[in-house]
């Protein structure tokens, strides 16, 4: 199947109308060929997993990440969150801790965040690929065409909505976002950077604040 037509939602129009196929065909060669010498995550049939379960007009926040993870069995489609079974990686035990202090959420035992994405919550990564334990192998192989495409559409929602932008990598979009959305910013929650300023940034709840003064409806972030 190809790329584009993994997509299950309205942004499949919405990108095949802004990105041309060729592009889609070069990224779709390039996987091809290498999944011939390394192993690719996550699955293909799940690439675009953010897309299919936050369809566009659905979209009141994005968490942006950067890459997926490159373990077994952890990275299905949505940024930060892992398979139900699979150890929390530390970035995501930082985002629970946050949310715990934050909300007073329990921490869960599972990292899957689809709940989170089925209320509106669109868990993007600006590279959607990355082959087994090489973090970042596939930026700048088009993937950031893409998600900034999927950015450049977001801007044209009537409603605005709520980034939450974690880390110098997400930050820097923040040029290609309109200044009508809401800007949410923090240091990474990595073991490296999450004292610096990410725990206490209280995201979740400024989010469900803002959502409310746009009177939509606030995101339920506790997982248990």
């Amino acid at each position: 199947m190809a790329l584009l037509d993994t997509i299950t939602t309205d942004w499949k129009e919405l990108l095949a109308t802004r990105v041309d196929q060729t592009h889609f065909d070069k990224l779709e060669h390039y996987l091809n060929a290498r999944s011939k010498e390394a192993t690719i995550y996550p699955p293909r049939e799940v690439i675009f997993q953010a897309l299919n379960l936050t369809p566009f007009h659905e979209v009141k926040v994005i968490i942006l990440g950067q890459d997926p993870y490159h373990g077994p069995n952890q990275s299905h489609g949505l940024a930060f969150s892992v398979q139900e079974g699979i150890k929390l990686p530390p970035s995501l035990r930082n985002i629970f801790k946050e949310l715990h202090d934050d909300l007073g959420c329990s921490v869960p035992d599972s990292g899957d965040l689809t709940a989170w994405a089925k209320q509106g919550v669109l868990l993007l990564n600006t590279v959607l690929t990355v082959e087994e334990k090489a973090a970042g192998s596939h930026q700048k192989i088009g993937w950031e065409r893409v998600t900034d495409t999927i950015i450049d559409v977001l801007n044209e929602k009537e409603t605005p909505v709520i980034y939450m932008l974690w880390g110098k990598p997400a930050q820097s979009k923040i040029k290609r976002i309109d200044s009508r959305h809401k800007i949410l910013t923090a240091p990474h929650p990595s073991p490296l950077s999450s004292y610096r300023g990410f725990f206490g940034s209280q995201p979740f709840s400024q989010a469900n604040q803002l959502l409310k003064a746009n009177e939509k409806s606030a995101i339920d972030w506790c997982l248990v």
